[in-house]
């Protein structure tokens, strides 16, 4: 019996010899990581991080692209065609199917898992409908997860359009304010099946037939009821003539 006491001794001695070394080797990586010089020494790199709330719940999905969440409705097929599918028509579950759920950048997650903010490059599409380019930028959505807010740089390629839009309840555009590489710029309002737009704009902006127009132009539906188009200056050269 007192020979395995003094085993179980010597293991207990042996032990504390092995702890303290590790601890002062771990010490003397810190203190070396600590000192090392050059901006590398503080850089954290990952491939992506995920922030869960108290409850343990997701919540913010950061990374490039950003990390697949559990809790995320927008990934989760069975969550979209129970929360969303019913609300469109049958097409809806196919046409989601190509829709971008992806960005370079931050998602925010409310605690139900509905997209809140995201900020990315390019962000995800709505969930009613592609975008007609990608966005780089930040959207803003509401308790449903449907955007009502947002702004960025649409890219068409060889085009470019710089957009702040305001979206209604109904997930249409409310108010759009944009300046476009290929010379348009302005201000489209728009209220169920009425709008106005404010602004210049090229060739074909309405519609294949419509002509550029700089001033203002009054819509309903696809017809145009209305529209004050600025004529340049009579100039003192042609009022002599």
């Amino acid at each position: 019996m007192e020979e395995r006491f003094r085993r179980l001794e010597r293991s207990v001695s042996w032990l504390k010899i092995y702890a303290v070394g590790v601890t002062m080797l771990l010490a003397l990586v810190i203190l070396l990581g600590a000192n090392e010089k050059g901006a590398e020494a503080k850089v954290l790199r990952a491939r992506g991080l995920v922030l869960i709330d108290d409850a343990g719940r997701e919540r913010i999905l950061i990374g490039a692209p950003i990390p697949d969440a559990a809790n995320r409705v927008r990934t989760d097929a069975e969550r979209v065609a129970e929360l969303w599918g019913q609300r469109f028509p049958k097409e809806y579950m196919d046409y989601y199917k190509a829709y971008n759920h992806a960005t370079n950048g931050i998602v925010i997650l409310d605690e139900n898992g509905f997209d809140q903010i995201a900020i990315g490059d390019p962000v995800p599409d709505p969930n009613i409908g592609k975008r007609i380019a990608p966005s780089t930028g930040m959207i803003i959505n509401d308790d449903q997860g449907f955007e009502r807010s947002g702004y960025g740089i649409l890219d068409f390629g060889d085009s470019k359009h710089v957009t702040l839009g305001l979206d209604t309840a109904h997930g249409t555009e409310g108010l759009i304010l944009t300046v476009r590489d290929d010379g348009g710029s302005g201000i489209l309002i728009s209220d169920k099946n009425w709008s106005a737009f404010l602004g210049s704009a090229p060739d074909g902006f309405f519609g294949n037939e419509t002509e550029a127009l700089k001033g203002l132009r009054l819509q309903e539906g696809d017809q145009a009821i209305r529209s004050f188009t600025a004529t340049p200056p009579v100039t003192n050269e042609a009022s002599a003539e």
